[in-house]
C-alpha cells in the first residue's frame, strides 16, 4: 500500500490527471498538467513535457527528512520519474559525487544553471549555494528516469529549462536562502 504524505496535492494530482485524460479523448492522452510536486510548486508545462503519456497520473512524496523533499512520479502504473531536493553541507561536491551516475545516465554535459549543473540524456542535477538555519549549506535539485520528449536534443533542452525554473522555487520552500 503506497503512503501518500501530501493529501491536498495528490488530490490535485488526480484532479489534474482526471482533467487532462477527460480533454485528451480525441487522439491519445495529452501531456499532464502538475502544478505542484515534493510539496512545491512547479511549472506544469515544464513538467508535462518530461512526463510521459498515459491515461493516470499518480505522485508519490516521500520526505526523509526536512530538508530532503522526495517524490515520484507514476504513470499508468509504472514509476517513471523521480524528483529529488537536499540541503548539503557546503564542503561536498555535489557533481563529483554523483560524476559516475550521470554519466551512467547518458553523456552528461555541464549547463550554467545556479552554481552548476549537469545535464544528461535522462537525468539533471543542479546546485546552488544557499544559507539553511543560518549556516552555510548547497541545495541540490535532481530529476531522473526522464525518457520524455523522445528527442534527446530536445529533452536536455527542456531539463535544463526546467532546473532553471525549479531550483529557485524548491529552494525557497525548503529555506535555503541565496
Amino acid at each position: 500500500m503506497r503512503k501518500i504524505l501530501s493529501r491536498s496535492a495528490c488530490h490535485a494530482v488526480l484532479l489534474t490527471a482526471l482533467l487532462a485524460g477527460a480533454a485528451g479523448c480525441g487522439g491519445g492522452p495529452d501531456a499532464f498538467k502538475v502544478s505542484e510536486a515534493c510539496g512545491t510548486k512547479v511549472d506544469p508545462d515544464l513538467i508535462g513535457q518530461l512526463l510521459p503519456r498515459g491515461e493516470e497520473l499518480r505522485t508519490k512524496d516521500t520526505f526523509s527528512e526536512p530538508r530532503q523533499p522526495r517524490c515520484e512520479f507514476e504513470i499508468d502504473g509504472q514509476e517513471v520519474v523521480g524528483l529529488r531536493g537536499d540541503v548539503v553541507e557546503s564542503f561536498i561536491k555535489p557533481l563529483e559525487v554523483n560524476e559516475r551516475t550521470m554519466r551512467r545516465l547518458g553523456n552528461p554535459k555541464p549547463a550554467d544553471v545556479g552554481d552548476g549543473a549537469t545535464i544528461a540524456d535522462h537525468a539533471a542535477m543542479a546546485v546552488q549555494a544557499c544559507t539553511y538555519k543560518g549556516e552555510k549549506s548547497q541545495y541540490v535539485l535532481v530529476i531522473d528516469g526522464v525518457e520524455n520528449p523522445k528527442d534527446t536534443a530536445e529533452r536536455r533542452r527542456v531539463l535544463e529549462e526546467f532546473l532553471r525554473s525549479q531550483l529557485p522555487v524548491a529552494m525557497e520552500a525548503e529555506g535555503c536562502r541565496p
